[in-house]
């Protein structure tokens, strides 16, 4: 009898584990800011399971590196309990290679590391990523930017009796709309295809604002 427990109890702890997005990464293309510049962005992110809002601010002092750090609340709709939690994080991202006439895209590469915590629940996640962009030019100030980005995420939860750790390649597909000089509307496809804790499939919309 003792032989079916331990498997039948790790099965029950595995089925009630919440589950939600849990994607940390920069909502912005492969471009890196301009020495001295800043950017600040807010974003609502969706899943099954979540509905978070997050912001970022990010910044230069090197060229062709940027960094950033995120911050907001997620609410957690899983049972056997409804949780909101707070998330917070940073990254750092390289440019390693600029669109011109012999290559049309720009390529970054870079980390993430974050933290999510609330009543009785904790993850850790790090992802180094790397980031593919091309800029489409509409007008004479606006353009339209799409970009992929995939990632190695290593994830930690804990939470009640449950300590879990997980591997997944999260892969996310976003644009930014440039229309307005210092304002870039944002649409991010976020995907965990196997990942154990999180949603498979989340959702971002939002804006950034250079400044």
């Amino acid at each position: 009898m003792k032989k079916f427990l331990a498997p039948a109890l790790l099965a029950s702890l595995l089925a009630t584990a919440p589950a939600h997005a849990n994607v940390f990464g920069q909502y912005t293309s492969a471009e890196t800011l301009p020495v001295n510049e800043h950017l600040f962005g807010a974003y609502l992110n969706t899943s099954s399971n979540v509905f978070g809002l997050l912001g970022q601010l990010r910044l230069s002092f090197f060229p062709g590196v940027d960094f950033g750090f995120q911050g907001g609340l997620n609410r957690i709709d899983t049972e056997p309990a409804k949780k909101t939690t707070v998330r917070l994080g940073g990254d750092l991202k390289f440019a390693v290679a600029h669109s011109s006439a012999t290559s049309p895209v720009d390529i970054a590469l870079g980390g993430s590391i974050g933290i999510e915590t609330g009543d009785d629940y904790s993850t850790l996640t790090i992802e180094p990523d790397a980031v593919v962009s091309r800029t489409f030019a509409m007008s004479k100030n606006g353009a339209f930017v799409p970009y992929g980005a995939v990632a190695l995420a290593f994830t930690t939860l804990n939470t009640g009796s449950l300590d879990q750790n997980d591997f997944s390649i999260p892969i996310r597909l976003g644009a930014e709309l440039r229309l307005i000089p210092g304002v870039r509307f944002c649409a991010e496809l976020q995907m965990r295809p196997g990942d154990q804790i999180n949603d498979d499939v989340g959702f971002a919309l939002g804006g950034n604002f250079p400044f």
